[in-house]
């Protein structure tokens, strides 16, 4: 039985992926498969090119990009932390 999906449900999908998500976590989150994630991907990418407006998909580059600095920062907090609480048990 083929499942159809709203044009808007399959934007959004595209969207997450290119803001970082991965085609796994998509795949098992919604119950869509990884091919018709790689598909409406490519199609959104091709309407965002064929529209001229780039800016979308430069938005979600940039989503993507601040999403990893972002828990890049994390991870050094935290680490961060740790070292601190570390030290302070050291000197006591």
């Amino acid at each position: 039985m083929v499942k159809v999906y709203e044009p808007e449900f399959k934007k959004q999908i595209a969207q997450l992926h290119l803001q970082g998500e991965s085609i796994s976590s998509i795949s098992k989150q919604y119950g869509v498969s990884k091919a018709s994630i790689n598909a409406w991907t490519k199609k959104y990418r091709e309407e965002c090119s064929d529209k001229n407006s780039n800016a979308e998909y430069s938005l979600n580059k940039e989503i993507a990009l601040l999403k990893h600095q972002l828990a890049e920062k994390e991870k050094e907090i935290l680490f961060l932390k740790k070292a601190a609480a570390f030290f302070s048990k050291e000197i006591m």
